[in-house]
């Protein structure tokens, strides 16, 4: 007698399994993303974009590995996973190729920094010593005599040469 086959299940929306996908790098730039309720259907390649829109590293820089072995980016997680029943999967990321050294995009020129004698005279240069003192002394009198000693004594080796 024939044996019968088991019916396809059929998934309604919205009732699919998800899962939890955290994403560590092996190496420099250390990376931690965790993508929260990833459907089983969702792509490394998607995974790689949802990672570079947080961390600004090109999808091409990105390889991701499970259990050490690069994933392509035609797999999906249920392809990963396979039968088990997690909930959570860890992803290692690689990052290929000097990508860390890429910065956010900034539209506006950051200006220069102040050097030498022109650094002196920025208030920007006392507030920071005066919490570097604050910080070393740990007394807030004592630091703040000590910043207007620093500047006071500067200002007048300023005006004698």
């Amino acid at each position: 007698m024939p044996t019968s086959m088991s019916k396809p299940k059929t998934v309604l929306p919205g009732q699919e399994r998800s899962i939890t996908v955290v994403l560590k790098s092996l190496r420099n730039p250390p990376l931690d993303v965790k993508l929260a309720s990833q459907p089983l259907s969702t792509s490394v390649l998607d995974i790689k974009a949802r990672v570079a829109e947080q961390t600004r590293i090109p999808v091409e820089k990105l390889k991701l590995l499970h259990n050490k072995r690069p994933l392509t980016d035609s797999k999906i997680i249920k392809d990963i996973v396979g039968d088990d029943a997690t909930s959570k999967i860890e992803l290692s990321v690689m990052v290929i190729g000097g990508a860390a050294a890429i910065m956010p995009e900034q539209n506006a020129a950051v200006p220069a920094a102040a050097s030498g004698q022109d650094a002196l005279t920025t208030d920007a240069f006392w507030e920071d010593l005066n919490g570097f003192l604050l910080q070393r002394l740990k007394d807030e009198e004592t630091a703040g005599q000590m910043g207007r000693l620093f500047k006071a004594s500067w200002e007048s080796s300023r005006g004698t040469s």
